[in-house]
Formats: C-alpha cells, sequence, structure tokens
C-alpha cells in the first residue's frame, strides 16, 4: 500500500509539474461563488451560503471591526463591557428577555449564544434553529438590536458592572501577572500593551455611563460590521432579510477614524524573564518579528507562499517533534510558526517550548539551534517530499468533505475575509490549486522564505515559570549569551531512512465464522474465529472519516492496591515506546500523508484502543491495531523521556490555586481509598513507579483479543472491512476468559461536609457543591438528573449571576452511572469574590431548595426540552455520537436501539420527575468545598 501510494503521488506531483508551469501567479484569488456576498450603501458587508450541516439550523454572526484598541484611556475595559450589555438588554429584548428567548428555543446561553472582544474586534455568535420564519426573524431581530439597538440606560449598566468585574477577578492569577510585565516588551512601544480587552479595575468599577454610550455610538456602525450568514437556508431570502433590517442605518455624521495601530520595529533584544509563585509550569517563546505588515494574500503567487509557509512550518516542527520524542527530550513540547501576536498589523515567527524549570536557557539555545540549522542549511529533499504529502493528505480530506463540513467552519473563514481581508475561495479551488502547486514548490523556494525570519534584531525572548526558594532565576544577560550561536559548529540534518512497513511479524489471517445485521441501526457484526466481534455501521456524514473504539471489561481493577500504585503513571508512557521495534519517530515518518492513528489505553473498568482514519488509510489503523496487540515495545529510554516530560510539565501545577484546590480536595475525599495516588505524579510517585510492571501488566490486558468488540463508524466498505477484520483482528491471539467488570468498593468520604482549602493571593475563590453517592441506575433516571442540571444552571445563571452580580459564570450538572457500580453525582460550582462564598453558596443551595419543595418552572423544563432536541438532533447525524452510543450501551449491558428512543424520552421528562429525583437523591449528604485565599484582601 506504502509503494502505491508513492507512485500515486508521484504520478500526480509529475503531471501537475507540467501544467503548474502554466499558472499565472499574477492572477487573483477567486472569490468563492457559493457564497453571495455584498455591501449596503451604508458599507455594512455580508456573506451569506447555504450549508444543509446541521440541518435546520443557521449560524449567524456579527462582526464588528472594532476592539479595544480603539478605547480612549477612560473607556480601558469599555468594548467588552459592551459585548456584556447586548446580552443583557435591547430595544426588541429588553432587560433578561433576550436569554430567556433563545432559551426557549433551544439556544444555550455560553454554550451555544457567545461573543468574545479582542484588542481588534468584537464578535457575536448567534447559531439558532432556521425550521421557522419566526425564529429566522427573530434572529435577524437580534443581532440588528446588537448593532444599534443595545440598551444603555444607567440601570442596565449598573447592574452588569458587578459581573464584568467577577469576569475581571476571573483572570487574575500568574498568567495575568506575568503577562503585564513582558507584553511592553513583546508589544515594544506599541499602543496595543496598554489596552488588554479585560480593561482597568479601577475604570470598570467607576466609569460614568456617557463613555461606554460614546464607544458604542463611535464604533458599533455600518461602514465597520459585518453581518455572515450560512446555514440550512434560502441565499435570497436571507439576502432580502439583511437589507431589510440594516440598510436604514446610518454611519455618524462626524465619524471618528478607524486606526491602524502600529507595532514599531527595534534593534534591541528584548528580554523579559517572568517569575511567580502560582506558575504552574515553564515555557521558553522566542520571536522574530516581521518588519512590516502582513501582506494581504491577493495573488495566485501570494497563495504559493502561504503554501511554502506551511511546508517549511511541517518540517521544522517534524524535526522538533524528533526532539520532544527522543530519549533525552530537551523540552516537554515544541513547536514553532509565522503567525499573529496579538496585534493584527504585526506577525512574527515564533518558537516556543515547556520546558524543566531549571533547563530555560538550555531549551532556549535548542530552539535557536535549530532555526539556524533551518536557515543554514535548509531542509532535505525526503523532508520536503513528507511535508508535501502531509500537506496534501489534509487538502485532500477537507476536500472530500467539503458538503459535509459544519456551518461554523465557513462562517471563520468569511469573518477573516472581512476582518484581515483573507480570502476564502472555496476548498475546490484550494484543493485544485495546492495540488498544481504543490510539485513546482522547491527547497530553494523554502530557503527565500526563511531568509527573512531568523534575525539578530527586531526579536523578543519570553521566559516565563515559577519563583520559589532554591531556583536561581536566570539573567537577561545569560539569556542573550544563549542566543549567541556560532553558525560554523551547526552541522546539517540528517534525514534517517524511512521505515517500509508498520509490521514486522508475518500476520497468519483468521476468519470470520459468521454475520449478522441489525437494519434498523445499520449496524453489521462479524463474529470472527478467535472469539472477537467488529461491529460497524456505515453512514454518509463524513465522507472521508471512520472512528474505532475497541473495548473489553478489565482495566485497573484488576490490578491489586500495590499493582496500581506502581502502574498508574507509567502506563500513560506505554505508547511513547512505539511498537513492532520502531520508535515514535519512526512511526511518524512512515505515516507522512496518510490520515490514520490509534491510541490505547487502559482505564479503569475497561481497556481498549481509539482510533479515526480515512477510508484510504483504514488499513495503517488496522495494522497500527494488530501491532498495539502483539508488538508493543518494552524501551526504558522511552519511559524515562516520558518521565522527564511529564515532571517538566507538572512539577508546579499544585502553585496553582485552582490545581491545588482539586488536588487537595480528592485527597481528602479519597482518603479511605488505598488506590488513590493523587491527580498527577510528584517526585514520590515518580519513585514507586514501575515501568517494566505496567509493561506486563499491558500485556495481559491486551493478551485475549477474544474478549474485545471493535466498534467502526463512518464510510465503511462492507468488503474491506471483512477483508481487514479477517487478516488483522480475527489473528490476534486470544483464550476463552470472559473478563467481567469488578466494583472494589471504595467510595468517596459521605457526610454532610465541609472544606475550606487556602491557597492564594488573589482575592478569587471557587465553590464545589457536590451530591454523590449509590444509586439504582435506570436510563430514565440518568436522564432525569441531567434535565435537573439543567433547569437548576437557568434559575443559577438568573439568580447568581443577573440578580446578584455576584458570579461571571455558574452551572449545575446531573449524571448517573451504572459500572462498576451504580452511582449518581450532582455538582453545582461557580468561581466568585471570597467575601460572597459564603452568601452566593447559600443562595444557590436556595434555589435547589426550591425546586426539592416546589418543582422546577413548567417554562424552565420546556428549555432543556429543547435544546436538548436540537442537540440530539444534530448529534445523530455525528460519527461520533454513534460510536459513543455503540461503546457505551456495551459497558452498559444495554441495547444500543435505545438512541431511538431518545427523543420520546425527553419529551417524557417531567418537572414532577425532576422534583422526585432532586427529593431523592440531593436532600442527603453533601459537600460543600472552598477554595479561598491565603490572606484576603
Amino acid at each position: 500500500m506504502k509503494q502505491f501510494s508513492k507512485v500515486t503521488i508521484g504520478l500526480l506531483f509529475c503531471s501537475s509539474a507540467i501544467f503548474a508551469q502554466d499558472i499565472d501567479l499574477s492572477k487573483k484569488i477567486p472569490v468563492d461563488p457559493s457564497v453571495k456576498t455584498g455591501v449596503l450603501e451604508n458599507g455594512l458587508t455580508y456573506y451569506i451560503k447555504k450549508n444543509a450541516k446541521p440541518e435546520n439550523k443557521v449560524d449567524l454572526r456579527l462582526v464588528v471591526n472594532a476592539g479595544s484598541i480603539l478605547e480612549n484611556d477612560d473607556q480601558r475595559g469599555l468594548a467588552h463591557f459592551m459585548e456584556h450589555m447586548n446580552f443583557n438588554g435591547t430595544k426588541r429584548f429588553p432587560k433578561n428577555k433576550l436569554v430567556d428567548y433563545l432559551q426557549s428555543i433551544g439556544v444555550k446561553f455560553g454554550q451555544h449564544l457567545n461573543a468574545y472582544t479582542s484588542f481588534d474586534e468584537t464578535v457575536y455568535f448567534l447559531p439558532i434553529p432556521s425550521d421557522s420564519p419566526e425564529k429566522l426573524e427573530n434572529g435577524f431581530n437580534i443581532i440588528e438590536d446588537w448593532a444599534f439597538n443595545a440598551d444603555l440606560t444607567p440601570e442596565e449598566i449598573e447592574k452588569e458592572r458587578g459581573v464584568v468585574l467577577e469576569e475581571y477577578r476571573l483572570g487574575l492569577g500568574a498568567d495575568k501577572r506575568m503577562l503585564s510585565r513582558y507584553l511592553p516588551k513583546m508589544m515594544y512601544n506599541s499602543h496595543y500593551a496598554d489596552r488588554l480587552p479585560i480593561g482597568e479595575k479601577e475604570i470598570l468599577e467607576k466609569f460614568k455611563y456617557d463613555k461606554i454610550v460614546s464607544f458604542y455610538k463611535d464604533w458599533y456602525r455600518p461602514d465597520l460590521i459585518s453581518v455572515i450568514v450560512v446555514g440550512d437556508i434560502d441565499v435570497a431570502a436571507m439576502e432580502k432579510k439583511v437589507k431589510e433590517h440594516f440598510y436604514k442605518y446610518k454611519n455618524p455624521a462626524n465619524e471618528k477614524e478607524r486606526k491602524i495601530f502600529e507595532v514599531p520595529n527595534h534593534k534591541e533584544t528584548f528580554v523579559a524573564v517572568e517569575s511567580d509563585k502560582e506558575a504552574p509550569y515553564t515555557m521558553v517563546r522566542l520571536l522574530y518579528k516581521d518588519y512590516g505588515s502582513p501582506k494581504k494574500m491577493k495573488t495566485i503567487g501570494d497563495y504559493k507562499n502561504n503554501i511554502t509557509e506551511g511546508l517549511f512550518a511541517t518540517m521544522i516542527n517534524n524535526r522538533l517533534s524528533e526532539l520532544v520524542n527522543s530519549a533525552t527530550p530537551p523540552f516537554t513540547y515544541g513547536y514553532s510558526y509565522h503567525g499573529g501576536t496579538y496585534a493584527r498589523t504585526k506577525e512574527a515567527y515564533q518558537s516556543f517550548a515547556v520546558v524543566q524549570e531549571d533547563k530555560q536557557l538550555s531549551a532556549l539555545k535548542v530552539l535557536t539551534v535549530e532555526n539556524e540549522r533551518a536557515k543554514k542549511y535548509g531542509f532535505t529533499e525526503g523532508e520536503l517530499a513528507r511535508a508535501k504529502s502531509e500537506v496534501l493528505a489534509q487538502y485532500e480530506k477537507q476536500y472530500n468533505d467539503r458538503d459535509k463540513t459544519d456551518s461554523d467552519k465557513f462562517v471563520a473563514q468569511f469573518q477573516s475575509e472581512f476582518l484581515e481581508q483573507e480570502p476564502a475561495p472555496g476548498i475546490e479551488w484550494e484543493f485544485k490549486t495546492t495540488k498544481e502547486l504543490l510539485p513546482s514548490i522547491s527547497l530553494a523556494d523554502v530557503a527565500t522564505y526563511m531568509k527573512d525570519l531568523v534575525k539578530e534584531d527586531n526579536r523578543v525572548v519570553i521566559i516565563t515559570g515559577p519563583e520559589k526558594e532554591g531556583l536561581v532565576k536566570v539573567t537577561e544577560q545569560q539569556v542573550l549569551e544563549a542566543l549567541k550561536i556560532n553558525a560554523n559548529e551547526i552541522t546539517a540534518y540528517e534525514d534517517s531512512k524511512a521505515v517500509n512497513s508498520l509490521l514486522r511479524n508475518e500476520v497468519k489471517p483468521g476468519s470470520i465464522l459468521k454475520k449478522e445485521t441489525d437494519a434498523k441501526l445499520g449496524l453489521t457484526t462479524l463474529f470472527l474465529s478467535n472469539g472477537a466481534k467488529v461491529k460497524y455501521k456505515k453512514t454518509d456524514f463524513k465522507n472521508d472519516e471512520i472512528l474505532m473504539d475497541a473495548v473489553s471489561f478489565g482495566g485497573t481493577n484488576t490490578y491489586s492496591n500495590d499493582e496500581i500504585i506502581k502502574t498508574q503513571f507509567a502506563n500513560g508512557a506505554l505508547a511513547e515506546a512505539g511498537f513492532s521495534g520502531l520508535s515514535l519517530n519512526d512511526i511518524n515518518k512512515f505515516m507522512s500523508g496518510k490520515i490514520a492513528s490509534v491510541n490505547p489505553y487502559i482505564s479503569s473498568i475497561t481497556e481498549g484502543l481509539r482510533g479515526r482514519s480515512t477510508p484510504k488509510d483504514l488499513e495503517y489503523l488496522f495494522q497500527s491495531t494488530y501491532a498495539y496487540f502483539t508488538d508493543l515495545n518494552l524501551d526504558p529510554e522511552a519511559y524515562e523521556g516520558f518521565k522527564q516530560k511529564q515532571s517538566a510539565f507538572y512539577k508546579n501545577m499544585a502553585s496553582q490555586p485552582s490545581f491545588f484546590f482539586q488536588q487537595e480536595l480528592y485527597a481528602y475525599l479519597m482518603k479511605e481509598d488505598p488506590r488513590f495516588n493523587g491527580i498527577v505524579p510528584t517526585d514520590k510517585t515518580w519513585a514507586q513507579t514501575d515501568y517494566p510492571l505496567a509493561y506486563k501488566k499491558y500485556k495481559e490486558r491486551f493478551a485475549n483479543a477474544g474478549d474485545f468488540e471493535f466498534f467502526f463508524v463512518g464510510n465503511v466498505d462492507d468488503k474491506v472491512m471483512e477483508a481487514f477484520s479477517a487478516k488483522y483482528i480475527a489473528s490476534l491471539p486470544s483464550t476463552k476468559k470472559k473478563d467481567v467488570v469488578t466494583d472494589l468498593g471504595y467510595r468517596m468520604l459521605k457526610g454532610d461536609l465541609k472544606k475550606v482549602i487556602n491557597k492564594g493571593t488573589d482575592p478569587k475563590s471557587t465553590v464545589s457543591i457536590m451530591y454523590y453517592g449509590d444509586a439504582v441506575y435506570s436510563d430514565k433516571d440518568a436522564l432525569t438528573m441531567q434535565a435537573l442540571g439543567e433547569v437548576l444552571t437557568i434559575k443559577l445563571i438568573e439568580e447568581l449571576r443577573e440578580n446578584e452580580a455576584g458570579v461571571y459564570g455558574v452551572s449545575a450538572r446531573g449524571s448517573m452511572t451504572k459500572v462498576p457500580n451504580g452511582s449518581f453525582n450532582f455538582r453545582i460550582g461557580f468561581p466568585c469574590g471570597p467575601e460572597n462564598a459564603e452568601k452566593l453558596t447559600a443562595s444557590a443551595l436556595k434555589e435547589l431548595q426550591k425546586i426539592i419543595d416546589n418543582g422546577p418552572d413548567e417554562k424552565d423544563v420546556a428549555k432543556f426540552k429543547e435544546a436538548e432536541l436540537l442537540d440530539y438532533k444534530k448529534d445523530i447525524k455525528e460519527n461520533k455520537f454513534w460510536l459513543s452510543n455503540f461503546t457505551q450501551s456495551y459497558i452498559d449491558g444495554k441495547s444500543p436501539n435505545r438512541v431511538f428512543q431518545v427523543e420520546e424520552a425527553i419529551n417524557n421528562v417531567t418537572a414532577k420527575d425532576i422534583q422526585a429525583i432532586a427529593k431523592k437523591y440531593l436532600t442527603k449528604d453533601k459537600v460543600v468545598a472552598m477554595l479561598l485565599p491565603e490572606v484576603q484582601k
């Protein structure tokens, strides 16, 4: 298959290269003919595209080409505040009627309905059902009101002030403190350095109402706005609506200039070494800033340069991945790319790495050397060929799924076209043109592209990490010394020989004993000679996607208490060793241009493999599966490399208050469980870890393929599935043993408990209210518990956010599980000010008690049903939904046919059911956990 693939690509490149010589690189990139675009007389731009995935839904987006960069000194934070005000009430939907209406048609606040404010733009997301004229009309009413009819009364502004201040509080912490110190160097002498979108606390607390009104009138104007409409709609009808709703608005008589703010160049190399006691990990970032503003992509020649940039990024990152996967990795993760900074007007070539806390300088030197190596010697023909195959494979996948692409992907493209003039010619043109151009791109082209990227001026180094006793902070001079590279000492990259197969052992095929079909589910089951079952469902949801989940009962619950302690953190290292005698780098190199991946796992009650591929590359998925069962490598060096990377990432996680809170809370709740060994590894747990034992236990868990069921969902072919299943699955070793789910009996602490944990210096807290315990599982109760969480969330948002202005976000979630034991879990969680933690906890419990005493409001139950039905109708057209249904039904011992009862079950949920489940489970023991700062301010 590899040889066939290589020949095919070679012929493709050869024939395309002849054609590529005739391409006029000066020709303009065309506009996607399937998109209706236009500009109204007032300057408002619109994009409209019909797209039927998901069905009966439309994505509306309001894009305002104005953000925090345009604020006056006394308006800092008001661009973002304005975003909040638009959700708080408009002319047609005053006060909380906007969110209330959208929830009534199935749009969830925060999950579906959302927005963001950045330095340069403010963007509003509104996905709504398109199955009725009224809903569509109201959707346009809403985005029209957002643009021009916000309710900016003093009363509403004052109410929202507390919510915005809570969001400001939520952003406090180590990252914010370090950012405020290094941003002036990164964005040297630029307006961007003092215009963070969240703003200034003092201004948010005290600004006069006219300041936000002024910002709204100045910048929310037609010539700075785009309306994007993509979905299951009639294009002509939507264009008419855009004109009806937006033609009448005028730009201000004395409109302000929409300035473009540049980021000045500098000859110096700026260095920022920032540390914080709460920083969880260490990062090194190296930026080589471009001299000029980003060049707009207009011609085919520009598009060719863009492909060249993509090839360069692929090749340099393949090299960094090889280093990360080595026995002595210089960093946990490394990546390089050319792209935007915080400013729209300044791009940079950027290299960054997550490193061990005492290896910042050596990691910086590695990044610098690799950049210089690429600049001096370029890349090899083998690297370029692999990069081309990777790029082509990704374009081909998008092209094959061009009629199965979700609307939000198109919306994002049109937003970029409006804001940054990035063309969106459509995947048909892009795939065709990429195929034609790729063969003509040479190593010399890549070298030409690179010559201005790596330089010694206009450069910034940012190092962030923990501050603690015994850790010596690097100096600016040390950083500058690390950047000094002797080019004469750098040697060219040596490209190792690629392997020619994923398997080294002969596969002796088994056979298919029996085949059954379930017409209603569209499910075919193959009974194999070794006892394994392969179940697959052919779908047309994606043309180029096949998902796999292989599962068997057992998991780490079959390990002794001593074995789980010794293997818990080594299990993640097992796949790092590779298989078939191949390293990860060997495997990655072989898989260039092929889209197929498999990941083994061992959970508490199951073991298995998860995979995905295209139909074309499905055999590689099967081969990888076979190798993980039969030929996993035992590689102590790979384990040590994994341990080094994990230690670097997790070593200081407990310094972060939110993580410390979770760690301490679960250490308390699970103190009677001898198998609990912490959430992440520490020096102590690494010392206990036994990699050979983890490998041995893995081999035991995967020794019996006959105890597995293999589920596949996607664009599968019957004959191919039968052939690969017989060859690669039926040939796997097996025994007659059947494992069962084991409940070891360990539980979290019970009782009416309160746990207060103090960590951090910022004035912010987290509250978690937890109910849990054993329960008799039923699908109905599980759905009702979920409904309880959703309807309580609606009430908590209304009370804690809208009425008390005490939180930015709050949620309640309920669930039930069947294995390894029937149980329920219900949680309420929110961040808040320490001074409000007790009061808001009481308010949250009061809202829950109202449901226990009186049941939920019928309108809130209706909102839950509407949203759940919308999600179900969308999800049932997704491969991942069906795969999850099959695997979860297997684990629960239920028929996967229950998927067909979901709609009826949702409709049958009543307010009485929700009240009853709340009374049954949420009136007894609970845990109230609070994270409070060490010193309250």
